[in-house]
């Protein structure tokens, strides 16, 4: 039996025309696919590097592609500690060699391939890693720890890339642990009436004892009982006239405000706290404006008298002009200072004298300020303020100072 289609003529023309249509298209797409990749295969680094060493703190260094095909980037060996980022491209492209820290004591090598359009290159890359050393630090051991007889807790922070462990020469029975972790010790010192008292901390590993190093605790005798270097700020310049980057009271860290200072807020200066960390000092006010310089309670049992020694600084512009340098005096809470205010004649460098070389320590302890405050009690509190808060009218409009280095002993 024979069978026969039959088609309309419009409806052969219709898929003649769309036969004619969609055959360009085709040929283009095969024309793509056999031009996609065209030439001889072809792939280089910019600069030919063969290698990449690295420090034991890792790295990571990007290298530009060249290259008609696609391309993979396989480490030989698994691994954690390098890899390439991207692991593979397509011509000229970018990648990345990631290599993390060495924790470890051994140097350490990995070699990756490169395959271009499925076909292995013949030369590696060879990446190099130097082995770590082993190493203890005890940061500030130069300098030590000092606790106040009152008491109080220290922290002694360990950097250390091998176990350790710690002794306290002759036990110091005075001293207890509080806290131990892999980066610390945290002590806690009994009260101390008599003179001063003091201990060397010695951290040691048992596998490199050559690596055993010590930091001395001191405990201030039992009439010390607040000294303060500023230690912990670190903000700005140390030129005095330089105030770029000082950090106002409200701004510093919880840490910061921890150790118990406080500045009262300006009602004229939108209730800011007009104190200023600088490096290992402070400031008090700003042009129009006094700020202060409030104590943490004072550790005293009954009542007694107190000298308070200190550093102060009239402030000086790089310019040289001195501003007014009164500096008053209070005892908060309980007792009576011995003056209500002192002229503060110590003054800095201009920028001018710094540049010629003019020798100028304002820290220097034979240029430190005292006073004594009758009556002193646990609610003592000292307080230095910088003419006044609203200066207006004021000499000359402009009264701050610099302080460090706060004493307070008891003398009675």
């Amino acid at each position: 039996m024979k069978s026969t289609i039959h088609f309309r003529s419009g409806y052969f023309a219709a898929i003649v025309l769309a036969m004619v249509a969609v055959l360009p298209l085709l040929l283009v797409s095969c024309s793509d696919d056999e031009e996609e990749f065209s030439g001889d295969p072809y792939f280089s680094i910019d600069d030919a590097p063969t290698g990449l060493t690295a420090g034991v703190e890792g790295s990571t260094v990007s290298y530009v592609v060249r290259s008609n095909r696609p391309w993979q980037i396989v480490a030989q060996e698994e691994n954690s500690w390098v890899r390439a980022f991207p692991a593979e491209g397509s011509e000229d492209g970018t990648f990345k060699l990631i290599v993390g820290e060495n924790e470890t004591f051994d140097a350490r090598t990995m070699n990756f391939s490169f395959i271009v359009a499925g076909e292995e290159q013949p030369v590696l890359f060879r990446v190099e890693q130097a082995a770590n050393v082993p190493y203890i630090n005890l940061p500030g051991a130069q300098t030590g720890a000092e606790v106040l007889a009152a008491g109080g807790d220290i922290t002694i922070d360990v950097d250390a890339n091998v176990a350790w462990t710690y002794t306290l020469e002759d036990d110091a029975t005075w001293l207890t642990q509080l806290e131990l972790s892999a980066t610390k010790i945290r002590l806690r010192a009994e009260k101390n009436s008599g003179t001063d008292r003091s201990t060397t901390v010695t951290v040691r590993s048992a596998t490199h004892p050559e690596l055993d190093k010590t930091i001395v605790i001191t405990q201030l005798p039992g009439n010390i009982i607040l000294r303060e270097d500023f230690s912990w700020l670190a903000y700005g310049s140390e030129k005095p006239y330089n105030t770029t980057g000082e950090t106002r009271f409200d701004t510093w860290t919880q840490d910061q405000l921890n150790h118990g200072w406080f500045s009262t807020p300006v009602a004229a200066s939108s209730n800011q706290p007009l104190l200023y960390a600088r490096q290992g000092f402070v400031k008090l006010g700003k042009t129009g404006f006094g700020g202060d310089l409030i104590s943490p309670r004072l550790n005293i049992e009954g009542t007694v008298d107190i000298r308070v020694t200190f550093k102060a600084a009239a402030y000086i512009s790089a310019g040289g002009a001195i501003d007014d340098r009164i500096l008053k005096i209070y005892a908060l809470g309980a007792g009576t200072p011995s003056t209500s205010q002192l002229s503060i004649d110590n003054v800095p460098n201009s920028e001018a004298q710094d540049n010629a070389g003019v020798v100028n320590n304002i820290w220097a302890a034979e240029r430190a300020y005292s006073f004594t405050v009758t009556g002193a009690t646990a609610d003592t509190q000292i307080k230095f303020l910088g003419g006044d808060y609203n200066l207006t009218g004021v000499g000359q409009g402009k009264n701050r100072i610099f302080i460090d280095d706060i004493n307070i002993e008891i003398i009675e």
